[in-house]
């Protein structure tokens, strides 16, 4: 009887269970999402998706990792009851459309009807940006919960994959917000940034992928589920409108089938679209805002490599009421904004409820087009897989300019104008788009046999990623006259992401964008060039003609590892080459052990100038770094001469109050190579004594003030902590001024210590009196010199060469030519006097044309311009280096300038 009253009680509670109805967020949160100042932190938030998950068979809650902070970080998936149940193979749909591998259209056309859309929205990207991350919660809740037709229709169409791709930022933001008691005194200005490492910039990882949760988004993205439309929410709209959204302004990129932008089109139609329907003004396009699709490395641009549409909304609002400021000229109606928003009070609901508008017109768009959708990214893949197969030449402004130049040469005057168009006879397109030395490639072969494979190995891993297949070499094999041995990888272009292969082999080529002809630049949304095989400094070789050999396929999504060799035993000590990365992470784990290590200074037999050395009874403790660092040290043919034993260095890295971006990336850069650093604040510099802590203090991009020498001696107060600020973060606040800090540093170099600058940070300088100048200036008409005009010289984020002396210490390691990522960065001339007092250059321009990927109007400035120096400084030393050398922790053919600094 009892047990038959426990069977039935069980019963009953599994009933009560199953009918148990989605919770209403305000149920849990204690506040209804919108509400004015009111935010959910993400431990209440991953609790409220497990409920929701626990409560609707629509909704399948998956781990995809740990976040750099240890938290769990997951994707949503939702669907219909029915969906799930067959949800493996609809992602092998979506998999085997977005491959395009051995399937005809007629193939491609069955799967797309049996396929379901997949459609991947995402919030909280930026943490201070909450409606992204309230929107997404709001969304949730929605699709569990409505019974309406159209959610019904959705839920039975398409996969919905939502996610938090920042929850160790909601965490920290939303803690901090909420913290105050007084509504109206609630803020967002955190002591640290929302993201362990590099706040903002954790949208501009996704084809390095550095961090863990753009290498998880990533896996799921391009590996997984292979989304046809990837929806990226972002703050804050332009002033005098609601939201930017798509399209995008031109340029876009010219890797790009270009069914992928009419693609974004009719998405973007049916975004603005039902807002207009539901009476929501105030979207902005096109040249309304300054998005484009030129860049790779975000969220929403990246997919659009892998002929995936990715949506950007930047959209108004937050936790507090907001003003909406008048600007009269979004007032009138145009194509870039039609439906204008009259200016007034907005509130964090009104924000929810676009953004939950945009997410079903989003929706509905796929579920109406979902076939269209699956067979379009099948199209752009076979697109692209048959262009890898045959002679293209990708249409290029260079290509066009080249066509122009041949004509204008050959018929100067003749050529005939129709309107503003300018044509020329068909033989100069001949001669460039049917010149076979012109084609695109048909693969690259990166070598094993090269001296820094592991960054190589790097590199591959990054495309791996990014779902790219990879061939590896089974055997010694050759190709077009060139030996390779067994281990090489070989990545085609014939690929479905055959964009994406060759946006990071290949240079880009951004078009002159100007307001108006002989007007200012038109600034690109973020950089201009990037090739990552350049920025990286590995060898491979770019191979035009059809190739093929032992090569096997390796699974996608399957990292690659440096193949580990065992240490031989050496009576004579073990050497590794300078050149590569990954021996100074070796030197520092042997130097934790307290071993001796040694550099060797000059070039001998067999052993390059600045090899490492250790002796022969280090030989048990290299062989346990073998299958930490994957590299393994060489038997000394002897023991070198002129060596100089290697000390670590005691190591601060300048950071702020709100943290810096570039020094968070230099942070998670040296712990990946183990050293041991301090952060230092603007409060400890001021204090002075620093050469009694620190050997080395590295600024890097940001912090130190820009240098006037017209403006009036000061006396600045030292920095001082805020005491509005929490106690435990007051040590943090200030700011470096031009006397006291400045003189407090020159007494630490002085005294023998080093001062490491980069991009602007190298202002500091002229604070120093060094003997330089500004390399890129003009006399103005009243004979005054002035920063040349943008008109004249103006380089975004591009790739440049530089020459390097690599006699010198601080450039071991070093080519003779290397790629640097230059972002309009300082560049230096040598002031008479510079030799007198020591100034060496460590890189220069030695061509006008540096321009290696990317844009650089007006170039021929640079020639023979300083882009790095050192400078000694009393008894310690002053390096300055113009160009980004830790540029997002991707440029790694020039980390070792700054690994080379950082021994005593």
């Amino acid at each position: 009887m009892i047990k038959h009253l426990l069977t039935i009680c069980c019963l009953l509670l599994t009933l009560l269970t199953a009918a148990q109805p989605v919770p209403v967020p305000s149920s849990h949160f204690g506040f209804a999402i919108g509400d004015d100042y009111q935010l959910a932190n993400y431990t209440q938030t991953e609790a409220y998706f497990k409920k929701v998950a626990e409560n609707s068979d629509r909704v399948k809650l998956m781990n995809i990792g740990t976040t750099e902070e240890g938290r769990n970080q997951y994707i949503i998936v939702v669907t219909s009851p029915e969906n799930h149940k067959n949800l493996a193979g609809y992602k092998e749909i979506a998999q085997k459309m977005a491959r395009a591998e051995g399937i005809s259209q007629e193939e491609a056309r069955v799967l797309a009807k049996k396929g379901k859309p997949v459609v991947w929205i995402d919030g909280g990207l930026h943490s201070t940006e909450m409606v992204g991350t309230h929107q997404l919660i709001e969304t949730l809740y929605q699709l569990a919960s409505r019974t309406d037709e159209e959610t019904l229709d959705i839920l039975d169409k398409v996969i919905i994959l939502l996610a938090q791709v920042n929850p160790d930022g909601q965490e920290l933001v939303a803690n901090w917000y909420m913290q105050e008691p007084d509504l109206t005194k609630r803020n967002m200005r955190t002591p640290t940034m929302y993201h362990k490492y590099i706040g903002h910039d954790n949208n501009r990882d996704f084809y390095m992928m550095n961090m863990k949760e753009s290498t998880h988004i990533s896996m799921q993205q391009y590996v997984e589920w292979m989304p046809q439309i990837i929806y990226n929410h972002h703050q804050t709209g332009p002033t005098g409108t609601v939201l930017a959204g798509p399209p995008y302004r031109d340029p876009f990129n010219f890797a790009y089938d270009p069914l992928l932008i009419t693609g974004l089109d009719g998405v973007a139609a049916a975004m603005i679209n039902r807002l207009n329907v539901e009476d929501k003004p105030g979207y902005t396009r096109l040249s309304g805002s300054y998005y484009s699709t030129w860049w790779n490395g975000g969220l929403r641009t990246t997919p659009y490599f892998h002929n995936m549409i990715g949506i950007l909304t930047e959209i108004i609002g937050g936790p507090a009421p907001y003003k909406m400021p008048l600007a009269p000229q979004r007032l009138v109606p145009d194509n870039a904004t039609p439906n204008p928003v009259i200016p007034q009070t907005w509130h964090f609901r009104q924000s929810i409820d676009y953004s939950v508008s945009l997410n079903y017109s989003v929706l509905n768009y796929a579920r109406r087009f979902g076939d269209e959708l699956l067979f379009n990214i099948y199209k752009m893949g076979k697109n692209a897989i048959d262009k890898g197969n045959r002679d293209h030449w990708t249409l290029l402004p260079k290509r066009a300019e080249e066509i122009r130049e041949l004509s204008a040469k050959a018929n100067p005057g003749a050529a005939a104008v129709r309107g503003a168009e300018l044509t020329v006879p068909q033989q100069y397109y001949d001669s460039v788009y049917k010149n076979p030395a012109l084609r695109d490639p048909r693969g690259f072969i990166i070598s094993a046999g090269q001296t820094d494979f592991h960054t190589a190995i790097q590199f591959v891993n990054a495309l791996i990623k990014s779902g790219i297949q990879v061939h590896k070499a089974t055997a010694d094999f050759e190709v077009e006259g060139k030996k390779y041995p067994a281990g090489s990888f070989i990545i085609k272009t014939a690929q479905a992401f055959r964009p994406h292969v060759m946006d990071m082999f290949e240079p880009q080529n951004h078009p002159n964008d100007f307001q108006y002809p002989g007007g200012p630049p038109v600034r690109p949304y973020d950089a201009a060039g990037w090739t990552l095989a350049y920025q990286m400094g590995f060898q491979f070789d770019r191979i035009i003609n059809g190739f093929d050999g032992p090569f096997k396929a390796l699974p996608y999504g399957e990292l690659q590892t440096p193949e580990l060799r065992e240490v031989a035993t050496s009576k004579n000590g073990y050497i590794v080459s300078g050149h590569t990365n990954i021996a100074f992470r070796a030197v520092n784990l042997l130097l934790k052990e307290g071993l001796e290590v040694y550099r060797t200074e000059q070039a001998q037999e067999g052993i390059s100038a600045g090899s490492f050395y250790v002796p022969s009874k280090a030989g048990p403790a290299l062989k346990k770094l073998v299958s930490k660092t994957g590299i393994t040290w060489n038997a000394a043919p002897r023991k070198p001469t002129h060596l100089k034993p290697v000390k670590p260095a005691r190591i601060a890295l300048f950071d702020y109050y709100g943290g810096s971006m570039p020094s968070g990336w230099v942070r998670w850069l040296l712990e990946q190579y183990d050293y041991d650093f301090q952060l230092i604040y603007p409060q400890e510099i001021d204090k002075g004594n620093l050469r009694e802590k620190y050997d080395i203090i590295l600024f890097i991009s940001g912090g130190v003030p820009a240098y006037n020498p017209d403006a009036a001696k000061s006396n600045t107060p030292p920095a001082t902590s805020n005491n509005t600020i929490p106690e435990q973060f007051r040590h943090m606040s200030g700011t470096l001024s031009p006397d006291q800090s400045i003189a407090s540093l020159k007494t630490f170099a002085e005294a023998g210590g080093t001062l490491f600058t980069v991009g602007s940070s190298t202002s500091l300088a002229y604070h120093l009196g060094l003997p330089v100048k500004n390399g890129l200036t003009e006399l103005s008409r009243e004979g005054k010199e002035q920063a040349l005009a943008g008109e004249k010289y103006y380089i975004p984020g591009s790739i440049l060469q530089v020459r390097t002396d690599t006699t010198l210490l601080s450039a071991r390691g070093m080519s003779s030519h290397i790629n640097v990522m230059f972002n309009n960065n300082p560049v230096f001339q040598l002031t008479p006097e510079a030799t007198l007092r020591g100034v060496q250059p460590i890189a220069w321009f030695d061509t006008e044309k540096p321009l290696q990927s990317g844009w650089a109007w007006g170039q021929a400035h640079l020639f023979n311009k300083i882009a790095a120096f050192e400078a000694p400084l009393g008894a310690g030393k002053f390096y300055a280096f113009g160009p980004e050398i830790t540029f997002r922790a991707q440029s790694h053919g020039t980390f070792r300038f700054l690994f080379n600094q950082l021994y005593q």
